[in-house]
């Protein structure tokens, strides 16, 4: 099986949201209090009941094309590590399945790649897609709302 990798968001890029950086629709992030249980996709852990928290319009993508899919993300306020078990299934993945989508070196989805998965199978998946020399990276997002949750790339 292919050594995959779990790639949380840059801390630089969560760093300048928490300096007030606008988000990808031109937005300062919304300031609220977790009821817990909300994903950041920082460390890839749960943002805990009543601590701070920022939603903001994430694009995972460096240039605007038409695959370049944008969404609600969370991530903690206050300043987090980032998540540095990569070869581990992020704690946050505690939904019973995610979407596993492939995408290619263009920033393009790779058609036929898509499918809902159990969160159990996300690492097999992942590698198995990695077989195809056009898979450049993997997206799993959420199978219930297609929100980004974190992105996968080779070991």
């Amino acid at each position: 099986m292919n050594t995959i990798l779990f790639t949380a968001m840059p801390t630089e890029e969560a760093d300048a949201f928490r300096a007030g950086h606008n988000d990808a629709y031109g937005k300062p992030a919304e300031r609220s209090v977790s009821p817990g249980g909300m994903p950041c996709r920082h460390c890839l852990g749960e943002i805990a009941d009543g601590e701070a928290m920022l939603l903001l319009a994430y694009r995972p993508f460096n240039d605007l094309q038409p695959y370049a899919e944008t969404g609600p993300i969370f991530i903690h306020e206050r300043s987090c590590p980032r998540y540095a078990a990569s070869e581990v299934l992020p704690p946050m993945l505690e939904s019973a399945d995610y979407i596993v989508r492939g995408y290619g070196h263009d920033d393009r989805i790779v058609y036929g790649t898509g499918a809902v998965t159990p969160t159990a199978e996300i690492s097999q998946r992942a590698a198995s897609l990695f077989e195809r020399l056009e898979i450049a990276y993997v997206h799993v997002r959420s199978a219930r709302n297609n929100c980004y949750q974190c992105r996968i790339d080779r070991g």
